[in-house]
């Protein structure tokens, strides 16, 4: 690893070492919103059990961020956003129950 980019490193987790103390406030902030979370899960047609088995998440959880107690953290934000904004992806990449039909070979004339 080049110096400079180990420098730039050690610099990104001090700073985030100071976020976490609370000393210095972070550039930026992502919240996932209860009906955000509710949304999501409506958008793929899921129930609360399907959906927390999908993501990898408890029920109880789940239940947690859609009635506002808890918020959503680290990969479950980030899956959530990637969710919010395109569903199907996720339905695609995440479904259990969803079907993949292979490819049908184009016939040439």
């Amino acid at each position: 690893m080049k110096d400079a980019d180990f420098q730039q490193l050690l610099a990104s987790v001090k700073e985030a070492g100071r976020i976490k103390r609370g000393e210095q406030a972070p550039a930026r902030k992502f919240e996932v919103r209860a009906e955000d979370v509710k949304s999501i899960r409506a958008k793929l047609g899921k129930s609360q059990s399907e959906f927390a088995l999908m993501i990898g998440v408890s029920v109880s959880t789940l239940q947690n961020w859609e009635q506002g107690r808890r918020q959503p953290e680290g990969p479950a934000r980030a899956l959530l956003k990637v969710a919010a904004s395109n569903p199907l992806a996720v339905a695609a990449a995440l479904d259990p129950n969803r079907v993949v039909r292979p490819a049908q070979a184009v016939r040439k004339a």
